[in-house]
Order: C-alpha cells, then structure tokens, then sequence
C-alpha cells in the first residue's frame, strides 16, 4: 500500500532537501507547526534484539 505524502510537502515553502527537510523563511506558522509535529513523530526503534524494529528470539530454539 502506499504511504500518503503530508500535506506540507505539497507547500511552495517546502525544501526536500536529503537529510535536511526545511521550510523557506516566511512560511505560515501553521506549516512551521504541521513539518515539527510531522519530524517530531518520526522514531528510529533500533533497540538492541531488533531489526527494522522486530524482536528477534536469541538464543535460536528450534
């Protein structure tokens, strides 16, 4: 299924630059708020036991 785009990346202020999304200087407060919250929500769950965020069983039993 595809991933839905946010709205903010739609915006002329929007900048997608690789590792470096920013918005142009004079975009409205509501899309400052909309990119944070969006940035804010994006976790990395690489804990220890994990790949991709999946518990993997060690000691192997089988």
């Amino acid at each position: 299924m595809p991933r839905m785009k946010p709205k903010f990346t739609k915006s002329p202020y929007f900048v997608a630059e690789p590792g470096n999304w920013h918005l142009k200087p004079g975009a409205p407060k509501e899309l400052e708020l909309e990119l944070a919250q969006y940035l804010n929500n994006l976790t990395i769950n690489d804990e220890g036991g994990t790949i991709n965020g999946n518990h993997i069983e060690y000691p192997y039993s089988q």
